[in-house]
């Protein structure tokens, strides 16, 4: 018992630690901390999930807390233990904040009989199948899930503290569209190649590798090396198994399947009315956080255009998994293409292209044609072109079809009050 007690004990005074840290208000639905329900922040590692779930129940009062990325604690069997060191060196709480639930066995039984019991609990984990598959079959009704990603560029920007002026706003965002947006190299001041390198190398072997008993490393760090350097691409399983040392189909699926769990990459599939025709067709890969591609990529100096792509797909992403939005990427025979197709209540409501550099006249076209050649097949006339810094709304034709079309510096979207 004292084993137990004295771990806990030790993880108490690193969560005092805590509440020394610079505290940046993140952009959630705070309300849905008061319902009577269990809390379930999901999001990738050391995205901010703890210092959030902590400043939260730290106003209920007394709370226990147990950090479960510990081989000591998931390895008991007597989960009653835990609850009684709880009890022991936190007074009784009422309110417990659960850190990395994912890695205890049967986790939920145990949540779910303590939310019963009357305890206000919140849990965080680093899984998305969190959200998928563990909590609709076990505690459907009874949790709320509130998506934590890194700093999005708005609380990016709070971490400044004092008003910008516009052009210091657009250097930021040059920044963030490079360094990312974690968290702790950002409010510590830390080098960020060295500690988003040493994180991305982490949740591939922790939290794969290890998990997965994954033998041939060689193999899956292959493929992320290769997707790292090659975000905003198109890919089909075929293609990643002969460019890399994975063995088969088959394991590139399985691979992919392992990246998203981990929250490292995402993929989005190609557009199509048919369910059948969007699974068998090729994909786009970003990453979770455009730091890991400065990070772990190959090339000497980034591809800009690909990496202001990345942090808004990275936006839609999260809107996608707090259920507000599904987005695609469209792409014609003839090689046109739409970088996101965005859907709402299964209708295409709006179309955009993500253009770093409007300059050349063909480009510029080139980004519109496509654009109203979409508008046209779906009907959808919310028309944007994402900039670095070109800003209009233009009347544009394109094969005697007219259509109004707004370029919006893409900081400027996610700053202001624009809407998908």
């Amino acid at each position: 018992m004292s084993n137990i007690r004295d771990i806990l004990l030790l993880q108490k005074r690193e969560l005092d630690r805590v509440e020394s840290g610079n505290y940046i208000q993140r952009e959630v639905d705070y309300k849905k901390f008061n319902f009577p329900l269990i809390k379930v922040i999901i999001g990738p590692r050391r995205a901010g999930k703890s210092f959030l779930a902590y400043h939260i129940i730290k106003k209920s009062g007394n709370f226990g807390y147990v950090n479960f990325d510990d081989e000591r604690i998931i390895e008991m069997e007597n989960y009653d233990e835990i609850i009684t060191s709880l009890n022991s060196l936190y007074n009784n709480p009422g309110n417990f904040l659960f850190d990395e639930i994912q890695n205890l066995k049967n986790w939920e039984l145990f949540v779910n009989r303590l939310h019963r019991e009357g305890y206000n609990i919140i849990i965080t984990g680093s899984n998305s199948n969190l959200l998928s598959k563990d909590l609709a079959t076990h505690l459907t009704g009874r949790h709320i899930p509130v998506i934590i990603f890194p700093f999005s560029f708005k609380e990016y920007l709070k971490a400044e503290e004092k008003e910008l002026t516009e052009l210091e706003i657009r250097n930021k965002f040059r920044d963030y569209s490079v360094y990312g947006g974690y968290p702790e190299p950002l409010v510590k001041n830390i080098d960020y190649k060295d500690y988003l390198s040493t994180l991305f190398d982490s949740i591939l072997f922790k939290d794969i590798v290890k998990k997965f008993n994954i033998r041939f490393v060689s193999g899956i760090e292959d493929l992320a090396l290769f997707l790292i350097s090659n975000v905003g691409k198109e890919f089909s399983y075929n293609t990643l198994t002969k460019l890399t040392k994975c063995k088969s189909v088959h394991t590139v699926q399985k691979y992919l399947n392992y990246f998203e769990e981990a929250f490292i990459f995402f993929r989005v599939n190609r557009f199509s009315y048919k369910l059948k025709q969007q699974i068998l067709s090729e994909k786009k890969i970003y990453c979770i956080d455009p730091g890991f591609v400065y990070a772990k990529g190959v090339k000497l100096t980034p591809d800009v255009g690909r990496l202001y792509e990345n942090v808004f797909a990275i936006f839609l992403k999260k809107l996608e998994m707090e259920g507000k939005i599904k987005f695609y990427y469209w792409k014609t025979p003839s090689g046109k293409e739409v970088d996101f197709v965005v859907e709402k209540e299964r209708r295409i409501v709006q179309l955009i292209q993500v253009c770093y550099d409007l300059t050349d006249p063909k480009t510029k076209m080139r980004e519109c044609a496509s654009l109203i050649s979409a508008s046209k097949i779906f009907g959808c006339s919310n028309l944007v072109v994402l900039t670095d810094s070109y800003e209009n709304i233009e009347e544009v034709e394109w094969q005697k079809i007219k259509r109004e079309i707004k370029f919006i510096p893409l900081w400027k979207f996610l700053t202001g009050g624009e809407n998908v």
